[in-house]
């Protein structure tokens, strides 16, 4: 995603998310509960626990419901039976898409994500069909503000742990190798900086530029991969203008 769109397209996503975060927070407890259950429920033992727990309070998810569905997946409340899928495929224009899932019922799944691509002009790909064009990493996003010093966040960042920090007119972007990410989000919001985004994402390495038809099709794709229940995460190397 480019800079000053992205920024818009996260505020517009997060103004979304705020206005429903009951469907966002069992999105997120379903991704907690899947990494408690393979991992157990000690975020300091369980990276990947760790992750979904860093994500959810990025996302101001309640401490109780944090700790709710760590004990679900633990076995604790009962059995959390979901499975994660990642799906690659190609949107309208030949956008690179992938898609992430947590489903208890992997045939409708799969059903849907077809389902979605198909109808807005784009195609369900097989497996390693775009993801090559991505690389994994965190990334946090803090907007800016007069009471921000660039240099002080910047320091604060890399002695956290950060890899790198951008700037651009809307704010700073953060980037985290994958295993630091909670430990540099925890470090970020401790030394009082509000984050508007925290993910670990898939980065694309290239941009694909679209029609004003195509884009389109790519903003209506891209809201209903986000209103199913089992679509977790999204990522495209739609160069949004």
């Amino acid at each position: 995603m480019s800079g000053h769109s992205k920024w818009n397209n996260i505020k517009n996503r997060k103004g979304k998310q705020d206005a429903a975060k009951g469907k966002i927070f069992t999105k997120m407890a379903k991704l907690i509960a899947v990494a408690a259950r393979e991992g157990g429920g000690d975020p300091e033992m369980n990276s990947k626990l760790r992750e979904a727990v860093a994500k959810a309070k990025a996302a101001n998810m309640p401490n109780d419901n944090i700790d709710r569905a760590i004990k679900k997946g633990s076995g604790e409340l009962g059995d959390a039976v979901f499975e994660e899928i990642t799906y690659e495929g190609y949107g309208p224009g030949g956008a690179a898409v992938i898609v992430q899932a947590l489903t208890d019922n992997k045939n409708r799944t799969a059903g849907d994500v077809r389902h979605i691509f198909d109808k807005n002009g784009g195609n369900l790909g097989t497996n390693g069909c775009v993801s090559y064009l991505f690389e994994r990493a965190g990334r946090i996003l803090i907007e800016k503000s007069d009471d921000i010093d660039e240099d002080e966040l910047m320091m604060a960042a890399l002695d956290a742990g950060a890899e790198d920090m951008e700037t651009s007119e809307d704010g700073y972007e953060i980037k985290t190798a994958p295993a630091d990410f909670a430990s540099v989000l925890d470090q970020i919001q401790a030394a009082g900086y509000d984050v508007v985004s925290g993910e670990i994402a898939q980065i694309p390495s290239t941009e694909t530029e679209l029609s004003d038809e195509d884009s389109q099709k790519m903003e209506k794709m891209l809201e209903m991969f986000e209103d199913n229940d089992d679509v977790q995460e999204v990522f495209h190397n739609w160069a949004e203008a």
